[in-house]
């Protein structure tokens, strides 16, 4: 599979997540204070619950029901009560095109 145009870069608002969905796969993309995008497994490992619902602070993403923050760059979570990460995904720019391959995670040590 190939990176898919998702959305472009003028669609987002800073520090402020918003669900995709590629190939059945939920994803929240996030546009943080210095400039990056993001993109991670859209549900709370915790619950199931849409991470884009929730609150962009600084290179986290919390989850808006039982307040678990998930790294944006790692996908682990920061705080209980999650303790299982969510998926990070590969990012491309391609002028003010974002595109992502939901087939292809990041790996993270």
């Amino acid at each position: 599979m190939t990176a898919q145009k998702v959305l472009q870069l003028s669609d987002l608002t800073q520090d402020t997540a918003v669900r995709i969905e590629v190939d059945g796969v939920a994803i929240a993309v996030v546009l943080d204070g210095q400039g990056e995008v993001h993109a991670i497994g859209d549900t709370c490992t915790h619950g199931d619950i849409s991470l884009a619902d929730g609150f962009v602070e600084g290179d986290s993403l919390e989850c808006w029901a039982h307040g678990s923050a998930f790294s944006l760059r790692t996908g682990r979570p920061l705080n209980l009560p999650a303790y299982e990460p969510v998926p990070v995904y590969e990012v491309t720019i391609d002028g003010d095109d974002i595109l992502i391959d939901p087939a292809v995670t990041k790996a993270v040590n």
